[in-house]
């Protein structure tokens, strides 16, 4: 499809540099309609490469206009996350490479006066989060007059942050006769249809797959545990059997899921870990059955605890949250990408954005909060057609959460144990049939006495010259009721 359209020259060289030959299904539907001139409401799933599907009709459209150097911003990317911008000028440079189009990004967490001047030299090309480009547009350091294109990626992911204002202001402040393109994992989100009403007009919409896919090249498991100890003990366990090489024999360890079905990894082992073969025995088929791991925690702090305690392990960790400097959390996201690291404890804020190549598993230590952050978190893994593994840690309270996402899927998760570390929570004793446990049974209240039950009756219970239920004119009849004089009877005059 991409050979039938008249791409700029400079573009294709471009598309050869990323190996991009066929188009998925979301950029064979997006690039027509982008090109036309289209505004676009797009549903798809993580990892299906929806960002190249924008970023190619938006430079091709610039290059067609031959618009003036000084015109400013002519593309706006409005992103909810750092890491997602970072992502999506990975996929922008080489496209543009060979092109006279520049870029620039605008986000928390650098120079102010720096990104002033990103600004000043006119890119084509502007992503940034919504926080500090409103701060760019209260300084008036902005300027989106001529704005071609304004694209929000992960909308439904920025309402959810609580940017709806800001975009909102960002928007107010752009082109009115531009073209719009919003696109989100899902587009039943609460906020998702009023802000397209808000801001779109005669949208075409596209639907790429189901939403929240099930993710079929995924093999998704549980394992049951106990507490935050036991989760401990189960994933260095985990992480030390699976960053080891092993031999065909060593394949059928206590670690091994129930299914046969896991995809392994054929590799020539590393100098330090390799085993020089006896004379009289023939080499060894080494295996590593995965590379890289994603761990999820739901909170920084656990985030934290949970790297130190890994490289307290001697397993080679990093932690990556929203409370480091954006310095930090490059350093570890290219720690992490270059191998240097091979576990990546994170918070949400990986979920999505996070594009890292040969993540072969994510592992949720802390099961998410809800369906569409299991999604997301999983998606790290088994990217563009790969095969890719996501376990997920389920304790007592975690087990209707997981039986919701469960009922979605569709299919029930494939159950994992570890031998040596079988939980005591083998699953609640009784199960509704929607999978979730179910409580004890609410034992009925007899019906009260209604006349016991009125407040005249009752408000003045207690005290001192209130009347009891026999009529009796003493406070109390339990003896801790103060004394009382005795009247003397008055008596009469002879």
């Amino acid at each position: 499809m991409l050979t039938d359209l008249s791409l700029n020259r400079g573009l294709r060289k471009g598309l050869d540099s990323l190996k991009l030959k066929a188009p998925t299904d979301v950029q064979a539907q997006v690039i027509p309609a982008a090109l036309a001139g289209k505004n676009l409401l797009v549903s798809a799933e993580t990892g299906s490469g929806k960002t190249l599907a924008y970023l190619i009709p938006c430079a091709q459209r610039i290059l067609d206009a031959k618009v003036m150097r000084q015109a400013g911003t002519l593309v706006l990317v409005l992103v909810p996350t750092r890491e997602l911008a970072r992502q999506v000028e990975k996929h922008l440079i080489p496209l543009i490479k060979h092109t006279a189009l520049t870029s620039g990004i605008i986000t928390g967490g650098n120079s102010f006066k720096y990104q002033q001047s990103i600004l000043r030299k006119n890119p084509e090309f502007i992503i940034s989060t919504p926080g500090r480009l409103v701060e760019m547009i209260n300084t008036e350091s902005a300027d989106f007059s001529s704005l071609q294109t304004l694209v929000l990626d992960e909308a439904d992911r920025m309402l959810d942050m609580g940017f709806r204002e800001d975009v909102l202001e960002i928007i107010a402040a752009c082109n009115p006769q531009r073209q719009t393109l919003l696109l989100s994992a899902t587009l039943r989100h609460t906020g998702i249809s009023s802000i397209a009403q808000e801001i779109l007009t005669d949208a075409e919409q596209i639907t790429v797959g189901a939403e929240r896919s099930q993710h079929s090249q995924i093999y998704q498991q549980v394992i049951l545990c106990d507490d935050k100890d036991h989760k401990e003990k189960v994933l260095v366990h985990l992480l030390k059997a699976d960053t080891l090489p092993k031999a065909d024999t060593a394949l059928k360890s206590d670690t091994a899921p129930s299914s046969e079905s896991v995809p392994s990894l054929e590799i020539t082992p590393s100098p330090e870990t390799a085993v020089a073969p006896e004379e009289n025995n023939p080499p060894t088929k080494v295996h590593k059955v995965l590379k890289k791991f994603l761990v999820f925690s739901n909170t920084r702090a656990q985030v934290d605890k949970l790297g130190a305690h890994l490289r307290y392990q001697k397993i080679r960790a990093g932690a990556l949250h929203g409370d480091l400097t954006q310095e930090e959390r490059n350093h570890v996201i290219a720690l992490f990408a270059e191998g240097k690291i091979n576990v990546l404890v994170a918070s949400d804020v990986a979920a999505r954005g996070l594009d890292v190549k040969n993540i072969d598993t994510v592992i949720n230590f802390d099961f998410p909060r809800n369906i569409d952050d299991y999604v997301h978190r999983i998606g790290r893994t088994g990217r563009a057609g790969r095969q890719g593994l996501a376990i997920s840690f389920v304790a007592s309270y975690d087990w209707n959460l997981m039986a919701s996402v469960e009922r979605h899927n569709g299919t029930p998760f494939e159950k994992r144990s570890i031998k040596s570390l079988k939980a005591k929570f083998k699953g609640p004793k009784k199960i509704k049939s929607n999978g979730k446990a179910a409580g004890p049974k609410k034992k009925k209240k007899k019906p009260e006495d209604k006349k016991a039950s009125r407040h005249r009756y009752s408000k003045n219970k207690g005290k001192r010259g209130s009347k009891t239920d026999s009529g009796s004119g003493l406070a109390s009849k339990d003896g801790l009721a103060p004394l009382m004089k005795k009247q003397r009877p008055e008596t009469k005059p002879s």
